[in-house]
């Protein structure tokens, strides 16, 4: 029996982020980007979500390679704690690989991890699939689509993209899409991020006009805060920093590295003195002065968030400063970058972060430009990627709406197997997969119920019960004694707290009456006493853990 072409996205689906998808075919498997997911708000406590790599170590001797689309956090964040786990050969461009590479450095896995650097145009051979390397405009430098052949037919993965004919490193490679569209492709796995906005992406180069004007006749000190991986917008700040006279200092680590890295492989064209320490910039005028900082998406950790809170070292916010946010809000940040905002107002500060300005434009593909892709392309299956239901569904109907029959249009879920022929793909079960939590170095170990128990302790806190039994006949030695975290104030609560102390004793009194000794029934029955009459009084279900100690 012929074997059939699995393609398995591990992530990536109903989600934004965790982009992380399998290609395999008889005994080769390879992996198509590796990113990371960001904590929603009722994940207490977890840094970072990553995909299910069981799937992968399962499998671990048919993986030939990892083949990533970028380097921002969504398609490489979760690859050092892959490799914790497998190991096989890394592949990317130069810009991507050498923002791998400080991540493996930072998990001590440089030594171990293989990495190989390429340019769009190059094909790589990875079992029995050849992988070929092309030019896709991003907001990030080197990013590239994938054509990954197969002994069943061509796949394209377009990675995150958009069509940007003015761009200083090149516009998309259409023309090479066109040809695989003209050879056949049998399925295409597309970005969509921005299927819901119409039209076309505008270009970064709208960004540097707008940035020009921000610098124009401003005689304060210019502080602008951006994403870090954009290449293209650093330059552009540079340039137009050199051009006013104006010496460029950063802050924030992610800042700092990317500029390294950019640096190093010559993505950044940078005069002679134009970048200065910034432990430098209180010894120049303020006019002469541009801080690019990290903190567009308001983390609480990032330079610009320590800036207006006071809490930055070398950098505090003045009347007069000229904030520039050139970034849009992540859908989920908008509260924190609001709560910036209001502060760097509240500091006398002139912010300027309207989209009016002209500050921002998206990486990602508007309705138009995934029409000529989908339009040259002429996919026999089509399967949205990068993207919430919305995202996908919407997907879905642009693709039929340009003539594709509905039933080649797949729609699945983290996990789910498409198998393919050279006619045909349906799905088929499922594998592993889903969110790994990431808190502090613990990988894995917090789970739903973990989750679920710090959710409670931030919605309704916790009281703690302590009581003393005698180790002979089970009587009270001590206590009960009551202690409360997040609950109520206990000093202003003292007639609650003696209540709980005669409710726990009578759960206590009523054991003892039954001539229970077992301390886990002891402890049901003071528990659900307490729930009881805790939510009678007060409408609140508190944590409620008793502790007997025998003596």
């Amino acid at each position: 029996m012929a074997e059939k072409l699995k393609i398995i996205p591990l992530g990536g689906l109903d989600e934004i982020g965790k982009n992380c998808t399998v290609v395999e075919y008889g005994k080769d498997m390879i992996v198509i980007d590796c990113g990371v997911g960001f904590p929603d708000e009722d994940m207490y406590g977890v840094d970072l979500v990553i995909p299910d790599f069981s799937y992968l170590v399962a499998n671990q001797k048919k993986l030939k390679g990892m083949f990533i689309t970028h380097g921002h956090e969504d398609h490489i964040g979760s690859i050092p704690y892959c490799m914790q786990q497998v190991n096989c050969p890394v592949h990317g461009t130069a810009m991507t690989c050498g923002l791998i590479r400080l991540k493996l450095e930072e998990h001590n896995l440089d030594k171990t991890v293989k990495l190989l650097t390429h340019k769009p145009g190059d094909v790589v051979k990875a079992g029995c699939f050849t992988v070929e390397f092309i030019h896709v405009n991003h907001s990030i430098a080197d990013a590239v689509a994938f054509a990954v052949h197969t002994p069943v037919g061509t796949l394209i993965f377009t990675g995150d993209f958009k069509i940007d004919a003015s761009a200083k490193d090149g516009m998309t490679d259409l023309a090479r899409l066109g040809e695989l569209g003209n050879q056949g492709v049998l399925a295409l796995m597309c970005d969509s991020t921005n299927v819901d906005r119409p039209g076309i992406t505008p270009s970064e180069n709208t960004v540097t006009e707008s940035l020009e004007r921000q610098f124009k006749n401003c005689d304060q000190r210019i502080i602008i805060t951006t994403f870090a991986s954009n290449m293209h917008r650093l330059q552009a700040i540079i340039t137009a920093a050199h051009r006013h006279g104006r010496k460029v200092a950063v802050t924030g680590r992610s800042m700092e590295n990317m500029l390294k890295v950019a640096q190093e492989l010559g993505y950044l064209k940078v005069p002679a003195g134009a970048i200065v320490e910034l432990a430098s910039i209180k010894s120049l005028p303020k006019n002469k002065i541009v801080i690019v900082s990290t903190g567009s998406q308001g983390e609480n950790m990032s330079a610009l968030y320590r800036m207006a809170f006071n809490t930055h070292k070398q950098v505090d916010i003045v009347a007069g400063d000229r904030i520039i946010i050139s970034a849009s809000a992540i859908p989920g940040n908008e509260k924190a970058v609001s709560r910036i905002i209001n502060e760097l107002y509240r500091k006398g500060a002139d912010v300027v972060y309207e989209k009016s300005e002209g500050l921002h434009v998206s990486g990602h593909a508007c309705q138009e430009e995934l029409k000529i892709i989908h339009a040259l392309v002429k996919p026999k299956f089509f399967l949205p990627l990068h993207g919430e239901q919305r995202h996908l569904q919407l997907h879905a109907r642009l693709a039929e709406s340009m003539g594709m029959n509905r039933r080649n249009i797949h729609i699945g879920e983290i996990g789910t197997v498409f198998e393919f022929t050279g006619k045909t793909c349906k799905e088929n079960g499922t594998v592993p997969a889903g969110k790994v939590f990431v808190d502090g170095t613990g990988v894995g170990d917090v789970g739903s119920v973990v989750l679920r128990d710090r959710k409670h302790l931030a919605e309704d806190g916790m009281i703690v019960v302590c009581v003393n039994l005698s180790s002979e006949d089970g009587s009270v030695i001590s206590g009960p004694d009551i202690i409360t975290r997040g609950f109520i104030y206990v000093k202003e609560s003292e007639d609650l707290m003696e209540d709980l102390r005669e409710v726990a004793m009578e759960a206590i009194e009523r054991c003892q009456r039954k001539r229970v000794r077992d301390w886990n029934t002891i402890k049901s029955a003071i528990k659900n006493d307490l729930s009881g009459y805790l939510y009678k009084q007060t409408k609140r279900n508190p944590m409620i853990l008793p502790v007997i100690m025998e003596i």
